[in-house]
């Protein structure tokens, strides 16, 4: 992964609007402009990672900060590489990072998205829902949080 640059707002917008289309056609939602739009009003390439297979732009993240925590999201993958466990391995990279900050995730996949399971295997639950939206939570894992490792080695705090 490579830290997000302005310049990679189009890329991610039209990948958005790949990934998205198919789950929004099926909810009745999917509009060409609105899809990219909503993306380039909401781009922060400071919270944004670009994701690279072999090189190239493979998909991207936005891990932002939000009340009570972080707000995952814009997380896709080109479709030819969904399924082969890049997915999964960004997301433990991400999760390892905001365990050890202790931190709670917070997102929302489309109803009906294949990306739901993956969140999923990943903990985290199902908060509300509603006809388009799912939105779900994953607490820290406090096993990994850098005030539990440092108690675990003897260092406290004066």
């Amino acid at each position: 992964m490579r830290p997000g640059e302005p310049a990679d707002v189009e890329p991610i917008a039209e990948l958005r609007a790949e990934v998205l289309r198919p789950d929004l056609e099926r909810l009745g939602r999917f509009d060409e402009h609105r899809v990219r739009q909503r993306l380039r009003d909401s781009f922060s390439p400071r919270h944004t990672s670009v994701i690279l297979a072999d090189g190239a732009f493979a998909g991207c993240v936005t891990l932002r900060p939000a009340e009570e925590g972080l707000w995952l999201e814009h997380f896709y993958l080109a479709p030819p590489l969904q399924g082969r466990g890049l997915g999964s391995a960004v997301l433990r990279t991400l999760l390892t990072r905001t365990d050890a900050d202790a931190v709670p995730v917070r997102l929302n996949v489309l109803q009906g998205s294949a990306a739901r399971r993956l969140y999923e295997r990943h903990g985290f639950t199902v908060d509300t829902q509603d006809p388009i939206d799912v939105y779900m939570t994953r607490l820290p894992d406090l096993r990994h949080s850098t005030a539990t490792l440092l108690l675990e080695q003897g260092v406290t705090s004066s």
